[in-house]
């Protein structure tokens, strides 16, 4: 059965952190949804959540849920604010999104000590230093 479904293979988003302010005290980051497609992307459920170790415990965040109605081709929507905390973690965010009546969906993982300044790169759309993953 499940060799009957077709496989819609995600192409053209990405999934970003993005650096948005910055001064001596501290840092302000943003996670944001990318649609590089020529055309919009639909229906757009991203669940969020951050897991594993730190000082030697398991850490697990609470999973975030979010909708976004429509994105438009080469636009993007902003999924959530991140705490700089939480980059010794994994931050996982799992999309899926309607083209017409297909479905699809992708698992993004930032691994632990990924967002550093060494990783990143003006992020298209955003036009904002930060860490993409496509």
């Amino acid at each position: 059965m499940i060799k009957d479904l077709p496989l819609n293979e995600v192409k053209d988003i990405a999934v970003a952190v993005a650096l948005e302010k910055e001064n001596p005290e501290s840092k302000t980051w943003y996670v944001y949804i990318i649609n590089l497609k020529d055309h919009p992307i639909e229906n757009v459920l991203i669940t969020s959540k951050g897991y594993g170790e730190k000082d030697g415990e398991q850490v697990k965040t609470s999973t975030l849920r979010h909708m976004i109605p429509l994105i438009e081709p080469q636009r993007s929507a902003l999924i959530e604010p991140i705490d700089e905390q939480t980059f010794g973690l994994n931050n996982e965010y799992w999309v899926s999104y309607y083209v017409g009546r297909d479905i699809y969906d992708k698992k993004f993982i930032f691994l632990p000590e990924s967002v550093v300044e060494s990783n990143f790169i003006k992020l298209p759309v955003l036009n904002m230093p930060g860490v993409m993953i496509k």
